[in-house]
């Protein structure tokens, strides 16, 4: 099974566990149902920003669109390519960790996640302005950047790719939406 379909099959999954409909769904992310229907079947390729988009109005982390992590899917953004590389949960919290590249020249605007989420970055090369999309950090090589992701962020390499670790902290407060 193709990364293109696992993924569909579990926002499928995910869409049906909380009982909404292609239209509340399309609704509450603003994705377009027909690009919904299309990912759950399997016959679009997702990009990062719309796993995000859908995740977070599905109220759960982006790793339980990419279950089994061990998949090592690849998925881009606009400017960002992430490989999940590590998922852990406890009563708490959900804790992804990703090898992302944030190509050169770019930016990614990426929307609010749910409430109490916070990214950290850790850069392996390169030099990147993150975070708070009205007050973003610059973060150079070894550095660490932390910031609240339930708001508007940013990602931007103005020269050169950057390599880095990325991990993104879910709070779980809906025992509802946990992921098991």
């Amino acid at each position: 099974m193709g990364v293109a379909d696992q993924v569909g099959r579990r926002l499928r999954e995910l869409r049906l566990e909380r009982e909404l409909s292609l239209s509340e769904l399309a609704r509450r992310s603003g994705i377009g149902k027909g690009t919904i229907s299309e990912l759950e079947s399997g016959q679009r390729n997702p990009t990062l920003e719309t796993l995000y988009a859908l995740t977070t109005a599905l109220g759960a982390p982006l790793s339980a669109a990419l279950e089994p992590p061990t998949a090592r899917a690849r998925i881009s953004g606009s400017a960002v390519d992430a490989v999940l590389t590590e998922r852990f949960q406890d009563a708490t919290a959900v804790t992804e960790v990703f090898r992302v590249r944030i190509r050169a020249g770019t930016v990614q605007e990426s929307a609010a996640h749910p409430p109490g989420t916070e990214e950290h970055l850790v850069v392996l090369s390169g030099t990147t302005c993150v975070g708070n999309a009205s007050a973003p950090q610059e973060v150079g090589p070894g550095g660490h950047a932390h910031w609240a992701a339930d708001v508007p962020h940013v990602y931007r390499a103005p020269s050169g790719d950057v390599e880095a670790l990325l991990v993104v902290r879910y709070p779980l407060t809906d025992p509802a939406h946990r992921e098991g």
